[in-house]
């Protein structure tokens, strides 16, 4: 049976079906990998995931290695390479809720990442907004494309986790901080993009505290708020999405308390990154 396509937008996403990730062959992960290289964001339902079916699916990305998130076991998980996001009543945030790139802060960032949601809530809502990074960069006026390829910023770890949700790592560990070029190539198409991120960056380098902040500020705000550049997926039980974690960022909408939303993450390691 062909898979059977359906873009989300003409810019971002694509729905993918005809296909059981279980018993994926090595031409349908190939294709699975060109599309989102081409689209940023696979959104493929009705999918029956195990931890290690999720795990195999996740392992013919990036590197093929696994990410182990710092927060694994604190979020309620016995394998530190899937990730619990849960959102319960007894929730003072929802993980994600703000706009970011996953774990941006690591020296050679996640590529891709997966989630396949167990639980959605009953009252509706919880859907994820993508955007583009890709997009991003090239909506932007020349001269300031041409300033910000010359910069780099601070990605720090401690900014969603310790900051904002007052979590901590385990004994002996340490959230990551990196430097990273503001602007990118992608690993397979080579185009560029905006690689900067409300959730982890903090700061620019070698620029002034008040000229950084501005910067950062109207990069954030042109990516929040440019619907040209984003797609909305709604889920459903049973649904896995894919992206890519590099030319994309996303915001996981919190607006269904106090009802609960219960999904789990993998993610492939990716190479460092290389300024555009």
């Amino acid at each position: 049976m062909p898979l059977t396509i359906e873009n989300l937008t003409p810019v971002i996403g694509a729905e993918v079906s005809g296909i059981d990730l279980n018993t994926i062959s090595a031409d349908q992960a190939a294709i699975l990998r060109e599309l989102l290289a081409e689209r940023g964001v696979l959104v493929i339902r009705d999918q029956n995931l195990d931890h290690e079916a999720h795990k195999r699916v996740g392992s013919l990305f990036g590197t093929g290695t696994l990410h182990r998130h710092p927060l694994a076991t604190a979020s309620g998980s016995a394998d530190p390479e899937v990730l619990t996001v849960k959102a319960t009543a007894k929730s003072a945030h929802a993980a994600g809720e703000g706009w970011h790139t996953d774990v941006s802060c690591d020296p050679a960032p996640i590529s891709t990442s997966l989630l396949y949601m167990h639980q959605m809530p009953e009252s509706g809502g919880g859907d994820t907004v993508f955007a583009s990074m890709t997009e991003a960069f090239a909506l932007l006026s020349e001269p300031v494309r041409a300033l910000i390829a010359q910069l780099s910023a601070v990605h720090d770890g401690s900014l969603p986790w310790r900051e904002a949700y007052g979590r901590h790592p385990e004994a002996g560990a340490e959230f990551n901080r990196s430097v990273h070029p503001m602007v990118i190539a992608h690993p397979d198409t080579g185009k560029p993009l905006l690689w900067v991120n409300r959730g982890f960056t903090t700061r620019i380098a070698g620029v002034s505290k008040l000229e950084s902040r501005a910067l950062l500020e109207m990069l954030f705000q042109h990516i929040e708020s440019t619907p040209r550049l984003q797609c909305r997926v709604r889920w459903d039980a049973r649904t896995l999405v894919i992206w890519d974690n590099i030319a994309t960022q996303h915001h996981a909408v919190w607006d269904y308390f106090p009802y609960t939303r219960h999904a789990e993450r993998v993610s492939a390691v990716g190479g460092l990154l290389k300024a555009a």
